[in-house]
């Protein structure tokens, strides 16, 4: 009896060596992300997170080895790179002087997408943003809201992957809990999500699959399984130095 193969991943670092000058980061880096995936990497300050995320989002180049997203390269052609995805910073950065409506279209049209009022409703909805809020000027709006609007700009622009920057960082415990079930949403649709975070608890919360970086190397990889997914105080107490 066979055993099934895995569908291709939509975001693959293969054996990449990458830095930035003469200083490299990443030392043979192995991450594979697939399709309704979420993979969360922790590590500490330094041990080349944020070079990950740079790497997909193409402003950094490997020296060695491979990056695709969703089968493009996003060194040697950015912009067909980065339509398949989308990107969720740890403060996101909207236009305070327009609504959430009004962001959700201008993005959208950025990229290249008709910004149609039903479909960015639907959206923004589905995100979890109130419908009295979706008119409103974003200025006003916690970090939690904007996040809202960010995810319902994602689901807007249909792509494949999301990649987020410390996406729990300063939420309360009930805006954290509304993230998790709007990453359940995207996973739902077969999004491929890469989080990259400190957040250990969190991490354990929602991802399929936990990757520890340490000095640019993926030193373990951690899947959920059964009902409690994961030991989170094994994982705690070998990791928590490095996650903290």
């Amino acid at each position: 009896m066979t055993t099934p193969s895995l569908p291709d991943p939509v975001l693959a670092a293969t054996g990449v060596i990458a830095g930035y000058g003469r200083k490299t980061i990443l030392h043979g880096l192995d991450l594979h992300v697939r399709a309704g995936e979420i993979y969360a990497l922790l590590g500490a300050n330094g041990a080349g997170k944020t070079t990950t995320l740079s790497l997909f989002l193409g402003f950094v180049a490997p020296t060695a080895g491979q990056v695709r997203v969703h089968g493009a390269d996003p060194a040697a052609h950015p912009e067909q790179a980065r339509r398949m995805l989308a990107y969720i910073p740890e403060n996101v950065a909207l236009y305070d002087h327009l609504t959430a409506r009004e962001n959700v279209a201008y993005l959208l049209a950025l990229a290249g997408q008709a910004p149609q009022h039903a479909p960015i409703d639907a959206a923004l909805a589905a995100a979890g943003l109130a419908a009295d809020a979706v008119d409103r000027r974003v200025a006003g709006f916690s970090k939690g809201m904007r996040q809202k609007v960010a995810i319902g700009l994602a689901l807007a622009r249909r792509v494949p992957v999301l990649l987020l920057d410390e996406p729990t960082s300063g939420l309360d415990p009930q805006a954290s809990a509304e993230f998790t079930r709007l990453l359940g949403v995207l996973r739902g649709q077969g999004v491929a999500v890469l989080m990259v975070t400190h957040d250990l608890l969190g991490a354990a919360d929602v991802a399929d699959r936990i990757g520890f970086l340490d000095a640019g190397r993926l030193v373990e990889e951690v899947a959920a399984s059964g009902a409690d997914r994961f030991d989170v105080r094994a994982l705690h107490r070998r990791y928590g130095g490095q996650a903290a």
